[in-house]
């Protein structure tokens, strides 16, 4: 037996004619490690960068391949659809194929989709194989989450989830910016193939370097019946959140039946996979506090999270104007301080408790959500600086302990589902944040609109004036009186729905702030962790 493969065990092996002991020695840790980690973050990041950078280019998608706004959303959603309803399913399928062959694979098939999505002709071919890329693409977080915390000795567990974490949280920062210079100066199409070079180098290293646990046993079943349900109820209420705002939520007859569709599917797949002996998803290893609480708080937190991540790019560029290069650079330095952060809360989770760490970061971002919510319509690149480095800062704090004292209490041969479970509910969670917000926005943009429009009335001598103001503008311009009167009305609609977005998303902001300071509570019932990986973690 090699001695990377040897690592992977909780314990050294018995020799021959040793005496038999009851516990285990602790894990010294892969002596590849940060190759492998420098591999499976590529892999991550890939991933996650290309659920952002495709945003930027549907525009020129729709324009090259003919498509309509609703159809070019299947690009995102198909995706989307295909990685969630995988995601859960990692662990059972790495113990049935083999974790490193199916990690693989899974590279494999998410770079070869990449070129065949560049390569599509049609809007029917780049949705079949986005889906095909999603079903590779699913993989690639949760299996690296679970190699990384094999591959450290549990002592070093916050230097490695740091490492997965500079991928996860400044993977998205970086796809708009990526994306937005690549469409721009080279095509749509490459926004996948880049995706080429990478893919390869992670599967060549990932082949290399990563090895199948030692506690890793082969299903003796099939539980067909547990696929299907988790297909069909998690499908059902993912096209409902990324499709619900769109069509008028319950409004929509077809809505209103997935709703009913996935909630009925969900509760019968709970059913099914704890009264089953061979289950796909082991909900079983929720019975863990830290399991289950951690999981709640990465909940509240994906949900905080993506409420500023999916409003503040459409903010920069639709309220102020900027272009997605543009975007990308204001976003840079939070990005900078999260990798920062993470690298050295990686360095104190073992010295420091998780729980000050996660409390500090909370109040941080919190801070920086509150400053946020004070941004104007004439606001520059400068007021964003701080409250975005205040952001970084809190995300780095929290991540990197929250995730260890989840994971903590799980065995070895718990931590494939453990992982699993643990990035579906939170990307569960930030679908239903966005959605959320998305409602939100629209319904707080007609409240102030409204609100705003009652100090506009026809008696109104500064709105009158105003109105004279631009009609002679328009005037000057060459417009006869009656089209330039138009276009001053229509001027002063523009800005009085530019004013009632921008208090839109300050309030959506001060409720990203509220959802952070909720995790400071939920942090009571959770113990002490020093270190991770079951029995060899230290709980207080």
């Amino acid at each position: 037996m090699t001695d990377a493969l040897r690592t992977v065990d909780d314990a050294e092996p018995i020799e021959a004619g040793a005496p038999p002991t009851s516990i285990p020695a602790p894990r010294r840790g892969d002596p590849h490690r940060y190759l492998i980690a420098f591999a499976v973050v590529l892999a991550a990041l890939m991933q996650v960068i290309d659920s952002s950078i495709v945003n930027v280019a549907l525009p020129d998608m729709m324009g090259n391949l003919g498509a309509s706004l609703d159809e070019i959303a299947w690009v995102t959603t198909g995706y989307i659809l295909a990685s969630v309803i995988i995601i859960p399913l990692t662990g059972w399928l790495g113990s049935m194929f083999g974790r490193k062959r199916y990690f693989v694979s899974s590279i494999v098939i998410f770079t070869a989709a990449s070129f065949f999505c560049g390569a599509a002709g049609s809007l029917g071919a780049l949705v079949l194989w986005r889906i095909v890329q999603g079903l590779g693409g699913g993989a690639l977080m949760t299996v690296s989450q679970a190699v990384l915390f094999e591959a450290f000795p549990p002592e070093e567990a916050g230097t490695a989830m740091a490492l997965f974490g500079l991928g996860v949280m400044v993977g998205p920062t970086i796809g708009p910016t990526l994306g937005g210079y690549i469409v721009d100066n080279h095509g749509w199409p490459w926004i996948f193939y880049i995706n080429i070079p990478v893919g390869i180098l992670a599967a060549i290293m990932i082949g290399t370097y990563v090895h199948d646990s030692l506690h890793q046993k082969r299903p003796p079943a099939i539980d067909y019946q547990g696929i299907a349900l988790l297909a069909v109820s998690v499908g059902a209420l993912q096209y409902v959140l990324e499709h619900g705002q769109r069509e008028d939520w319950f409004d929509s007859r077809l809505i209103l039946g997935l709703t009913l569709t996935g909630l009925i599917g969900g509760v019968a797949l709970l059913w099914r996979e704890l009264t089953t002996d061979h289950p796909v998803i082991d909900f079983r290893i929720m019975k863990h506090r830290q399991m289950w609480v951690g999981t709640v708080l990465g909940v509240v937190m994906g949900v905080g999270l993506y409420a500023m991540s999916f409003t503040l790019p459409v903010f920069l560029q639709n309220n102020l104007r900027m272009t997605a290069e543009q975007t990308g650079l204001v976003l840079l330095p939070g990005a900078i301080a999260t990798a920062v952060s993470m690298a050295v809360v990686g360095r104190l989770t073992n010295r420091i408790d998780p729980r000050l760490l996660i409390t500090i970061g909370a109040l941080v971002f919190a801070a920086a959500a509150w400053q946020l919510s004070q941004v104007t319509g004439e606001s520059g690149a400068n007021d964003f600086f701080w409250p975005l480095i205040g952001r970084g800062v809190g995300l780095g704090l929290m991540f990197v302990p929250l995730t260890t004292i989840t994971l903590a209490e799980l065995d070895t041969r718990e931590l494939a589902q453990g992982t699993g479970l643990y990035n579906f509910f939170r990307q569960l969670g930030g679908s239903f944040g966005i959605a959320g917000i998305a409602t939100l926005i629209a319904r707080y943009t007609a409240q102030n609109r409204a609100t705003l429009a009652e100090h506009l009335g026809r008696t109104d001598p500064a709105t009158l004036a105003r109105i004279e103001m631009l009609t002679r503008g328009m005037m000057a311009k060459g417009a006869d009186q009656w089209t330039a009167r138009k276009q001053a009305l229509t001027i002063i609609d523009h800005q009085l729905m530019g004013q009632a977005s921008v208090i839109a998303y300050s309030k959506i902001y001060l409720l990203s702030a509220l959802l952070m300071l909720v995790l400071i509570p939920l942090l009571l019932l959770v113990r002490r962790t020093r270190g991770a990986g079951g029995s060899h973690a230290v709980l207080e």
